[in-house]
């Protein structure tokens, strides 16, 4: 259903008249609901630290967990002490937890995981990201930078800095709100963010919504991939040309998987692939079909998988790769915060 629904919203016919109606009424609650929290009529908590959400405006992934990486990194390296903050999808934990790279996914959520196991900070995942924060900052006091792993819609929690990504193949879809569209919030919004920050080239769909709406132009990131590893031994590497002429199947359950498998054609090899839905919770009877000598999946699926992984399961990591100039103009926004 929800690969049915991306496919219908990259485009606009007559059925989706019957839903625009909807997509009005939608529109309304956004612009009440945001318009209760700007006026504090709906209450919203401030940090005592900074606070940078990076979310996205639409449905469906867009490479924010990359981003979220990358981020850490580069705060690491200019003498911040950054915490991470996220809703943990996908997961069915209540209340309020840690993350580490050894949490169980089912419980926190895939990518919350993930951070934990790249960024080397504090993780904490919660329904209410203003009490995850508060939680982290008690836990933590040392931090004193937060960034909120999605959460652009989320006013209960005050922010200093909004960053969106994108996914620059898919762009914003048909431009409408939901249901019509994938949209949480209309293409203006984009004139209110602080950065903005294409995943891959933009499509000249996107480029002339862009002109329209006279957003700004956007920083490109691309993935650049990592050393293919063995899901059970992390030491054991392959080289990409090792695996031409083996059997392979190429899984992912991400929000573009498309992306994942024109990444590994252009490595040039031969595969058959299986799509699922993001955030997939894969069990191993998912693999029993499988009769190929090689499995090979991405990071948000390896972590799902570990505590069952074969011999055979392979992982390709990413890495975000950004203009450097993003971060002169995130810090040029927290130096104004300082003074």
């Amino acid at each position: 259903m929800s690969d049915w629904l991306q496919k219908q919203w990259l485009t606009f016919t007559w059925w989706h008249l019957l839903l625009l109606p909807i997509s009005w009424l939608f529109l309304l609650v956004v612009v009440v609901r945001k318009f209760l929290y700007k006026k504090g009529l709906l209450p919203s908590v401030r940090l005592a630290v900074p606070v940078i959400v990076v979310g996205n405006i639409n449905v469906g992934g867009a490479g924010k967990t990359p981003l979220v990486i990358w981020l850490v990194e580069q705060l690491k390296l200019s003498g911040y002490k950054p915490g991470v903050i996220s809703r943990g999808y996908g997961g069915d934990l209540v209340g309020v937890a840690s993350v580490n790279a050894d949490s169980h996914p089912s419980a926190v959520g895939d990518e919350p995981v993930l951070i934990a196991m790249h960024a080397d900070c504090p993780v904490f995942v919660g329904a209410k990201r203003a009490e995850v924060g508060l939680a982290l900052l008690k836990a933590h006091p040392e931090c004193d930078i937060i960034i909120s792993d999605d959460g652009l819609q989320h006013y209960a929690l005050q922010r200093d800095v909004e960053l969106v990504v994108f996914d620059g193949v898919k762009g914003f879809g048909n431009a409408a709100l939901l249901p019509a569209g994938p949209l949480r919030e209309p293409l203006s919004r984009l004139q209110t963010i602080d950065i903005l920050v294409q995943n891959g080239e933009s499509a000249e769909l996107t480029r002339q919504l862009f002109n329209r709406f006279a957003v700004s132009i956007p920083f490109e990131m691309q993935l650049k991939v990592g050393n293919i590893y063995n899901l059970k031994n992390r030491q054991q590497t392959i080289e990409p040309v090792e695996l031409m002429g083996k059997s392979l199947t190429a899984i992912a359950g991400i929000g573009n998987p498309e992306r994942f498998f024109h990444q590994l054609t252009s490595m040039g090899l031969n595969f058959k692939s299986k799509a699922y839905n993001d955030h997939y919770p894969y069990t191993i009877q998912d693999f029993d079909n499988i009769e190929t000598e090689i499995v090979l999946m991405t990071e948000k699926d390896a972590v799902k998988c570990k505590s069952f992984a074969r011999s055979n399961f392979w992982v390709l990591p990413v890495k975000a790769d950004i203009n450097k100039q993003l971060l002169n103009n995130l810090f040029s926004k927290l130096n104004k915060l300082r003074n």
